[in-house]
């Protein structure tokens, strides 16, 4: 095979990966989107509330396997020992996107097999607090957009690492910075789904059961997080630990 060969089949194959990793993100993106419908109960034509079609045991059973589901793969692949192990068979430039991909094709997959439960547990009827419980739902949904552009948007979905290689440059991970809300909470972004999964004034058990198991999913996902953060970043994240608090901003800080 000539250089010209090969340099021919190294463009298209920089090209292939560049479109898979636009199409890897053009779905999460609809998925994120259609997520917002989802747990708000808008828009979509299946969301966490709609009408009830097995038994509420049946439904509990699917809906925590679902759930299960997604945070297996979320944090498996998250980790850097499935990394190592995962570039061996995924090219690298496209693992992120990869990762994207996978991550929204379980999204899909709950929102599609999710068990709407019924019972409602509370119910706010009062207009104003109906409302602020609408606007604290959107502001969570949008400091999670935030957050992710803060920290560089196009690398956490995959963009900039296929984009780099279809240049022919070399990615160069992110330094280590603490914009904006990160100088308050380690965890602007975790902060905004739960804003997200707990605003709603119509509390039912389905939304319930997504809210609490998301909720533990985070906790358990923060420490499995930051412990890769201080193997990557060493001192400077460990001393960004003490100093801001993990989710609540201005509360006691350690010393």
């Amino acid at each position: 095979m000539t250089t010209q060969s090969l340099q021919t089949g190294n463009k298209i194959a920089r090209a292939a990966a560049f479109v898979y990793g636009l199409v890897c993100y053009a779905i999460f993106f609809v998925t994120f989107l259609y997520a917002i419908g989802f747990v708000g109960n808008f828009v979509v034509p299946k969301s966490i509330d709609s009408a009830p079609i097995i038994p509420l045991e049946q439904a509990l059973l699917v809906n925590v396997g679902l759930l299960g589901l997604f945070g297996l793969q979320h944090s498996a692949m998250a980790r850097q020992e499935f990394k190592v192990w995962w570039t061996a068979i995924v090219p690298r430039p496209v693992e992120r996107s990869t990762y994207v991909l996978f991550s929204s094709l379980c999204l899909i997959t709950l929102f599609y097999f999710w068990q709407p439960l019924g019972v409602t547990i509370w119910n706010v009827e009062n207009p104003v607090f109906r409302n602020l419980l609408h606007v604290s739902f959107g502001f969570g949904w949008l400091v999670v957009l935030v957050s992710t552009f803060l920290i560089n948007h196009f690398d956490l979905f995959g963009l900039r690492q296929v984009y780099l290689y279809l240049r022919g440059k070399v990615y160069t991970p992110l330094k280590f910075v603490t914009p904006g809300p990160y100088k308050y909470v380690r965890h602007p972004l975790y902060v905004g789904w739960l804003f997200a999964f707990w605003s709603t004034p119509t509390m039912t058990v389905a939304h319930l059961v997504f809210a609490v198991i998301t909720t533990a999913y985070i906790l358990v996902a923060i420490q499995l997080e930051e412990r890769d953060l201080v193997a990557i970043h060493g001192k400077d994240y460990a001393n960004y630990r003490d100093r801001v608090p993990m989710l609540i901003p201005f509360s006691r800080r350690k010393v």
